[in-house]
């Protein structure tokens, strides 16, 4: 009877650069031992000098490791899935466990992902600012794709408003601290992932101590000052900035690397206070979060896997009225103050007198 076979990445070069194959057998012995036939020296990878497999390799039937079953002896059906994961160096503190192979199943069967993409993103780290509209879905798509380590920060309470469209809070949280109701939300989806919060509001003087700690930075919030606080803070600790926006029907997303331009080279300034409404006076349609937040996520798994083309020099515009998607460059502005050939800011600033205003304490243009 024929099995599929998922091959790991350090294995495909004796399959062809194939994800996956075909091979014969009635148990998970003789499916590799004709893995073997097909593939001459595949079993040189697995087994030890007794012929036994290797203590570093891992083989998984239908995602349940076969120490756990019959061992090699496990019996194997027609249309059943065999799985060999090796332990991979790089700065993985352990192989994937059972628990988390069968999780990530759906990542480690991508050829673009694999069990050392996996690793990569267990290994990563993500700062969140707000957990809002854009946040929730950015938050729970990144812990359920299993980042290592992310850091939330918010300082605002959970309120019957935010239930229209803040993914991660439900009735039972209204009065909670948003980051506590995120955290508890977060790790009932997936609890290896360490969930950090920071239940205070960014600021000048405490921007880089947070910011510092993680990989990747991404940006839900919710007023101006913030965001060209959070801009400039991550050009200047040299982490990539994924940016996102919504209001009404209208949504923005980007991404900042450093060297490559910034939210500064895109709006030099920001508007005259209340020239542009916030969302809690002109509103925001609850799905936009969705859709925006999850293509703030999948930019930073791109980044992470170093797949794809991010959004470096490039804004997306979602007009969600007419279904549009539309791309405009972005070009690095050689005059910007934070990142042209000729800088002048090199550290932190008055972001409330640059934008006209106080940050405030709820909503405000573009956020969530």
């Amino acid at each position: 009877m024929s099995v599929n076979v998922y091959i790991p990445t350090p294995f495909r070069h004796l399959v062809g650069n194939r994800a996956s194959v075909s091979a014969e057998g009635g148990t998970v012995r003789e499916v590799l031992g004709n893995l073997d036939a097909q593939f001459p020296g595949f079993n040189d990878q697995l087994l030890d000098g007794s012929g036994q497999l290797a203590r570093h390799i891992n083989v998984y039937v239908n995602q349940v490791e076969i120490e756990n079953l019959q061992g090699e002896a496990t019996p194997v059906r027609s249309g059943d899935e065999v799985a060999v994961i090796p332990a991979l160096a790089g700065g993985a503190g352990a192989a994937m466990t059972p628990e988390m192979v069968d999780r990530y199943s759906r990542h480690l069967i991508m050829p673009q992902v694999g069990s050392a993409g996996q690793r990569k993103i267990i290994e990563s780290s993500a700062l969140i600012i707000g957990a809002g509209g854009l946040g929730s879905p950015v938050a729970l798509y990144l812990a359920l794709a299993g980042i290592g380590k992310i850091g939330i920060v918010d300082f605002d309470v959970v309120d019957r408003s935010n239930l229209q469209r803040q993914i991660l809070h439900v009735t039972e949280s209204i009065g909670m601290p948003k980051v506590e109701s995120a955290k508890a939300r977060l790790n009932a989806h997936n609890p290896n992932v360490e969930v950090v919060t920071h239940e205070e509001p960014i600021t000048s003087d405490n921007a880089f101590r947070i910011i510092e700690q993680y990989d990747y930075v991404i940006n839900g919030a919710d007023n101006f000052a913030t965001r060209y606080l959070v801009n400039d803070a991550a050009y200047l600790l040299k982490k990539p900035l994924i940016d996102g926006s919504i209001l009404m029907f209208d949504g923005q997303a980007t991404t900042y690397i450093p060297g490559k331009g910034c939210y500064r080279c895109l709006y030099p300034a920001p508007p005259p206070p209340g020239m542009v409404p916030s969302c809690a006076e002109a509103g925001v349609l609850g799905a936009m979060c969705a859709t925006i937040g999850s293509i703030q996520a999948t930019e930073v798994l791109k980044l992470i896997l170093e797949v794809g083309e991010p959004l470096v020099n490039r804004l997306l515009l979602y007009d969600a009225l007419s279904l549009e998607f539309r791309i405009v460059k972005v070009r690095q502005d050689p005059n910007c103050p934070l990142c042209g050939q000729n800088p002048t800011i090199h550290e932190l600033i008055d972001y409330e007198q640059f934008c006209g205003a106080p940050i405030p304490h709820r909503e405000a243009p573009f956020g969530g």
